[in-house]
């Protein structure tokens, strides 16, 4: 795990905060939390809207506003085709290492910024799955949480069926997610690959990476890792676990902004051994031959297809300026110490509502969300988002409170979780 200095930002069990004294809470948090100065680097963290998505679009740090005018006047702009020469063409490879470094515990050469997370998880589960397939022609089936997102659970059976393969499906508690118990039963000599969530999307149970690798490692089985849900925001050790695949997006808590580009992770000793099903210019050996037939490139470039979206890449590097700053640990830290804070407001004002916790209420199963299970939360939804308090809405009845470390306080946490309170009571 990672050895960044961890903050303490103390404990207070719930029966001991009666509701008068949650802002004194709150106000004594953010006076205490080492990454309060984060907050005013990041677009409307100054105005009173609660944002309660940053799990699914981080807000805009104020540095790339700088950024991306100065790339469009003068890279874009004044070095014009020069750009792919003289950075472009590496972008996705530098940006990659970064991330790799700083968010997913892995060595360079092995992460690479590329299509979106749908494109990227098609292109290394196929090639995942072709390669066991051909080494034992047994392994046909394919693991995936009954719970898992929507992308992961279509992809696998789009690929099921393109390839001849089995699903095999892993059903789960919505409130948590794929534990060991439940992998072990579900492998067999017959898996080829394991697609699992390491942040659930709609629980945010937090899997144990390395336990559920080694697990589908000891039936022969490769893993892909979906990290969605925590890069940026839980410490995510790949090279440790010795995971073999993971795919994660950029717009969550690396702030990317609207629809930027995923990573893909291949550990490098499966490199060689991939072949990726989509194959395009920017994956070949040598890019500007244009040669009559394709040769792939050798490391992460052969898991590039078409021209990368540099305008799209620029964004997130200011966030992961700001987690070199800060460490992943403090982070995850300030992270923990949120949503145990929701969870003690919940517990104080929204339970006696009929509010049930539809998340792990161990921290240490929990990512950097809590979801909140009533009847009415999809009326609430809409009428806290009129109000500006914007979190949102998951079938069956949950409200997702998405808490981004860096840009989000406990002030405004409380004050979010109140305003959820008066539109439980309105709608309900």
């Amino acid at each position: 795990m990672s050895t960044d200095p961890t903050p303490d930002f103390g404990s207070v069990d719930a029966l001991e905060v009666p509701p008068a004294s949650l802002e004194a809470e709150a106000s004594a948090l953010d006076a205490d939390d080492p990454l309060k100065h984060h907050r005013a680097a990041f677009v409307g963290a100054e105005t009173p809207l609660v944002y309660f998505d940053g799990n699914s679009l981080g807000r805009p740090p104020r540095a790339t506003v700088d950024r991306l005018s100065r790339f469009v006047t003068d890279e874009w702009g004044g070095r014009l085709i020069r750009g792919w020469d003289e950075a472009w063409m590496q972008l996705p490879f530098t940006i990659g290492d970064r991330i790799g470094a700083l968010a997913l515990g892995a060595a360079s050469g092995q992460t690479v910024i590329g299509d979106s997370t749908t494109v990227l998880l098609y292109k290394l589960l196929r090639a995942a799955l072709d390669a066991q397939m051909t080494v034992d022609p047994q392994r046909v089936e394919i693991v995936v949480g009954r719970d898992d997102f929507p992308t992961d659970r279509y992809l696998v059976e789009g690929i099921a069926a393109e390839r001849g393969a089995r699903v095999v499906w892993v059903d789960v508690d919505t409130s948590r997610g794929v534990d060991a118990e439940l992998l072990g039963a579900a492998v067999t000599d017959r898996t080829a690959v394991v697609l699992l969530s390491h942040v659930s999307y709609r629980s945010g149970y937090l899997a144990d990476g390395a336990a559920l690798t080694r697990i589908a490692h000891d039936a022969g089985a490769l893993v892909l890792w979906d990290l969605c849900h925590s890069a940026g925001s839980v410490p995510v050790e790949l090279d440790a676990w010795g995971a073999d695949l993971a795919v994660g997006c950029t717009y969550k808590y690396l702030n990317g902004g609207p629809g930027s580009p995923a990573f893909a992770y291949v550990a490098e000793r499966h490199q060689r051994a991939l072949t990726q099903p989509v194959q395009g210019w920017m994956g070949a050996a040598d890019v500007f031959s244009m040669g009559p037939v394709y040769r792939p490139a050798d490391g992460m470039r052969r898991f590039l297809s078409g021209t990368p979206p540099v305008l799209a890449m620029i964004a997130m590097q200011d966030t992961l300026d700001l987690i070199e700053e800060a460490g992943i640990g403090a982070v995850r830290a300030k992270s923990v110490a949120l949503t145990e804070f929701a969870v003690r407001v919940a517990d104080g004002i929204l339970s006696p509502l009929g509010v049930r916790l539809a998340s792990p209420r161990d921290s240490a199963e929990r990512g950097g969300h809590v979801t909140l299970s009533h009847p009415a939360m999809r009326a609430v939804t809409a009428h806290l988002w009129e109000g500006d308090v914007i979190p949102d809405y998951r079938d069956p009845h949950g409200l997702r409170i998405g808490l981004s470390p860096l840009s989000t306080s406990f002030a405004e946490t409380l004050t979010g979780l109140r305003a959820v309170a008066d539109a439980v009571r309105a709608e309900g």
